[in-house]
């Protein structure tokens, strides 16, 4: 019995390689008014773009401790080996939650092997990290090789990423509402990135074309063997700009190895429609 994969919706990982690799995808809680959301189960994100499209505002909330006990009880119960790769602690309080969780757990089961990391990254950034723990897993490596890897993919991972409208980050708090009209009104597009699990604009840009020219200007002075990579591309409904920078990638860096995903409800929540994110690494890795 190998080690299970268990993570969160903000992982934004297609769904045909969630079932693929056997990867357990808790959803985080998206919240209209007094309706509460599951991420990826009761919320579709293409309805969510379309109702923000349409000035409908979300919120969102963090999985209980209560949710990761009942989940990680179940596996316990089996004295299945896991680890639980978390969404940012600097963008939510999931991380912190489960280890609530297995502190609680381990009262009654003392032996449950759970690893428990922060990936300090997001959206499919985070996917890639989840992806890599999970091929590992399948191929039979031991809990603590798994461990040192995904650390170290987490702590190697960028995210190049940029938003349609500056009024959504406004909404959540990432920028000041006179930059958010200011930007919107001489369409000026952030450059962002993740770093230290926090989010951080990086640079910006006036237009689609200069966006994207500059985009892969900052993957180019960050990137390593970017060829040889698995790059990872999402989106907020947002597929032409998808196929623009995935040819861009290809021709200017011969990658050929891609994942292409719709950021989910609970990350689109507070990028918006019309999102779209890069992630690949700064370093080779070891595996």
């Amino acid at each position: 019995m190998g080690v299970k994969i268990i993570t969160d919706s903000a992982v934004d990982l297609p769904n045909e390689i969630v079932k693929e690799y056997d990867i357990e995808v808790l959803p985080l809680l998206v919240l209209h008014g007094e309706t509460e959301y599951e991420d990826g189960v009761s919320i579709n994100a293409y309805d969510l773009y379309m109702n923000m499209r349409n000035e409908k505002v979300y919120k969102t909330a963090q999985i209980s401790p209560g949710t990761f006990v009942e989940v990680f009880k179940k596996y316990a119960k089996e004295n299945q080996e896991c680890i639980y790769i978390a969404f940012s602690s600097g963008l939510s309080g999931t991380y912190e939650s489960s280890l609530m969780a297995r502190e609680n757990l381990l009262i009654e089961f003392p032996e449950f092997q759970l690893d428990i990391i922060d990936s300090k990254c997001a959206s499919l950034g985070f996917g890639l990290v989840v992806l890599k723990a999970a091929k590992l897993a399948r191929e039979g490596c031991p809990r603590g090789e798994i461990v040192e890897t995904v650390k170290f993919y987490a702590k190697h991972m960028e995210h190049i990423f940029t938003v349609d409208q500056l009024e959504y980050l406004w909404r959540g708090g990432r920028v000041s509402r006179s930059k958010a009209f200011i930007g919107d009104l001489l369409n000026v597009k952030p450059i962002l990135d993740v770093e230290d699990g926090k989010l951080i604009p990086i640079d910006k840009a006036r237009g689609t074309k200069r966006l994207f020219k500059r985009m892969m200007e900052i993957v180019e002075e960050r990137g390593v063997d970017l060829a040889e990579q698995t790059i990872g591309i999402s989106h907020g409904d947002n597929l032409e700009a998808v196929e623009i920078v995935k040819q861009m990638m290809q021709e200017k860096f011969g990658c050929q190895n891609f994942v292409i995903s719709l950021i989910g409800s609970a990350i689109g929540a507070h990028s918006g429609p019309g999102t779209l994110a890069i992630f690949f690494l700064n370093k080779k890795p070891m595996l």
